[in-house]
């Protein structure tokens, strides 16, 4: 049996004094597509947080690949892309926006990489490359900020409450998109979501969480 992707052993998170996640273990295999569910305040986006090294939990150890300081390597941070739900994007083209983090890792901007990213996302090349980011409705925004971390490629795409009030259209693109990456890249996938439907239609597994802990995976 392969390592985990991922490895979460005693981790605790607290904020401000106040614990907000207790997860004393769970594994992630490479290559799953893992759900995350539960109300509001349950701890799911602290725990994307932690899986996307933007956070150290308080106590406890997040392993990436059998690496137990992932936290602390560049290298492995580049590895895993989290798409939130609001999207940021650039003050310049939805091109330009796509290959940005391309130009920040030292690559060169690959107008036959970005325009295959916004195919995946449903975005036709020809019609989006050059417009503006003020251009877009919300769902196409979203669909830019996904199309800007899948020409990355990355290993690991995080996407926390990326469907949230977007048309059906945009939905079901992301939905696409994100199921795409795995099969071209091998991605591993963590979604939450509070569209139970979705979940259970895009997830290998899913994941419950309350008051900060896991309750029970379906």
């Amino acid at each position: 049996m392969s390592m985990p992707l991922y490895q979460l052993r005693d981790v605790i998170q607290e904020y401000g004094g106040r614990e907000v996640l207790c997860v004393p273990e769970l594994d992630l295999p490479v290559g799953r597509i893992t759900g995350l569910a539960g109300p509001n305040g349950s701890g799911k986006s602290t725990l994307m947080r932690l899986l996307a090294f933007l956070e150290i939990p308080l106590r406890g150890v997040v392993r990436f690949a059998g690496n137990g300081n992932a936290g602390s390597d560049c290298g492995v941070r580049r590895e895993v892309s989290l798409l939130t739900q609001e999207p940021y994007l650039l003050k310049r083209s939805v091109a330009a926006n796509v290959a940005y983090g391309l130009k920040v890792r030292g690559h060169g901007p690959s107008k036959e990489r970005v325009g295959h990213v916004l195919e995946m996302v449903g975005l036709d090349p020809k019609l989006f490359m050059h417009r503006a980011w003020y251009e877009l409705s919300g769902g196409e925004a979203q669909r830019v900020a996904l199309a800007a971390r899948l020409v990355l490629q990355p290993k690991v795409l995080l996407l926390d409450e990326p469907t949230a009030s977007l048309d059906e259209v945009s939905v079901e693109r992301i939905h696409h998109a994100a199921m795409a990456a795995r099969e071209q890249w091998g991605t591993t996938l963590v979604v939450v979501s509070h569209d139970m439907g979705w979940l259970r239609n895009m997830c290998d597994e899913i994941i419950h969480l309350r008051g900060g802990r896991i309750q029970q995976p379906s």
